[in-house]
């Protein structure tokens, strides 16, 4: 039998078992997106029933990346997963997303009415805030996970496509943590949409179990075949200095840490923008700022298509820069306050949303070899992560400290002026990096202007 017949009966050579295996472990990514969104509406909730204020809020939602940036977590799970592989590490991953939300959810429910602080911290933030910490660790530990599987599964198939897909499976779940968050804890409590998000990733562990099974055969079949890849080599720790001295990395981290940063942290505080700025009922502004993520769900695999068979990678991720640039600029001009103007731009912000991704993540695919792909799609992350610590903290302290307009009771009102200028700037920033990764394919040879599928 020759080499072509036995690379024919891979397992992901069956266009039907690859998709399966991406709709299972995306099952687990849809859950995770779940409970990091999930909070984000409750601000008001978290200020007027447990005290909470917007420097609090930022310190929980910088959490998320806290032990990412500062224990360097995230690259330690990229070490382990070259190590050990995709079935151990995802399965590690989906452990910690689980024991981080059951805290988080502790913390809500039976800490609320604790006068004690920890670290100058009330209860309830310190232990919800080292929940979602330890949360966040596995969250984007799987994230790596999961985009190296598709790499895997996808290996000149459809991989932008297949990330596509993932990304907008995901983004149900962020669309569904913003649609029921509020309307679940007004008639249930504000701890049952997190309780919500600890079942669903249960079933995401279960998920994981069963995506092993499937990647321990595909493993078998390769292991079975002549060496015909040249870049399956084994993982060492001198790739590490070799990924971080190519300059695609650098550009391909600053744009994704200053790409996500106007995007994600801005969602934790957009409900209320929404609700202070342009008198958008507050159930409905958490549905609104889901719409990127509905819109991530329809876009972000047609672009991922595109990207597969037509190529333009970088010039994707230039538009999808520049529309951030317009979306911020206009959410802070203080004189525009139409509710049909604020949902508009939310849906550009989908469409940006949906395009940066579907190009960025398979042109790391296309920098590296597989076996360094874990590392550094984790030292990407893990540069994100200090995006998505330090913006949300950063945001929070302007809003406390120059945005308060007035106090009614325990709610305050905010002028959003000065952090979408802050978010503005940052969005100036990404185009900048955009522009100079494209100038620098252009002279390497990276191809990340070249279709995905040969």
């Amino acid at each position: 039998m020759t080499t072509t017949q036995k690379i024919q009966k891979r397992l992901n050579d069956s266009k039907a078992m690859r998709w399966t295996a991406l709709g299972v472990v995306a099952f687990t990514m849809m859950a995770a997106y779940f409970v990091n969104d999930v909070v984000a509406p409750l601000k008001n909730m978290l200020e007027s029933d447990l005290g909470w204020n917007s420097t609090e809020f930022g310190f929980f939602t910088g959490a998320y990346s806290f032990l990412n940036v500062f224990l360097l977590m995230l690259i330690w799970g990229g070490f382990i997963l070259d190590k050990f592989g995709v079935r151990f590490t995802g399965k590690l991953a989906a452990i910690l997303m689980v024991l981080g939300t059951a805290m988080e959810f502790y913390a809500l429910e039976y800490m609320g009415d604790s006068t004690d602080t920890i670290l100058g911290y009330k209860t309830s933030v310190a232990v919800a805030s080292a929940g979602y910490a330890i949360f966040g660790v596995g969250a984007e530990v799987a994230g790596i996970t999961v985009t190296k599987i598709i790499a895997k599964w996808f290996k000149g198939k459809e991989m932008a496509t297949a990330m596509g897909v993932q990304v907008a499976l995901a983004r149900i779940g962020s669309q569904a943590a913003y649609s029921v968050a509020i309307p679940v804890a007004r008639s249930f409590g504000l701890s049952m949409p997190v309780l919500i998000g600890l079942v669903l990733l249960a079933g995401g562990l279960i998920a994981f179990f069963i995506f092993s099974i499937m990647d321990k055969k595909l493993d078998k079949q390769v292991s079975e075949e002549p060496s015909i890849d040249d870049d399956e080599e084994k993982f060492s720790f001198a790739d590490v200095k070799s990924i971080l001295t190519n300059n695609g990395f650098w550009l391909i981290a600053l744009l994704c840490v200053l790409f996500y940063s106007c995007v994600f942290p801005f969602q934790k505080f957009a409900t209320e923008l929404l609700v202070n700025k342009y008198s958008i009922n507050e159930s409905l502004a958490g549905t609104v700022v889901g719409l990127p993520a509905l819109g991530a769900l329809i876009l972000t695999p047609i672009f991922g298509g595109i990207v597969d068979k037509k190529g333009k990678g970088a010039s994707i991720m230039l538009l999808g820069a520049a529309m951030l640039i317009f979306v911020h600029a206009i959410y802070a001009v203080p004189m525009i306050t139409s509710s049909w103007i604020a949902i508009i731009l939310m849906l550009i912000l989908g469409i940006a949303f949906s395009l940066v991704p579907s190009a960025m993540w398979p042109a790391v695919a296309k920098i590296f070899p597989s076996h360094q792909l874990g590392t550094a799609y984790a030292l990407i992350f893990f540069i994100q992560n200090i995006g998505l610590w330090g913006v949300p903290n950063i945001i929070g302290m302007i809003l406390d400290n120059f945005c308060v307009i007035s106090t009614v009771g325990d709610t305050k009102m905010y002028d959003y002026t000065l952090p979408e200028i802050t978010f503005t700037g940052i969005a100036v920033l990404s185009l900048i990096i955009a522009f100079m990764l494209k100038k620098v394919d252009k002279k390497k040879g990276y191809g990340l202007e070249e279709s995905n599928i040969k």
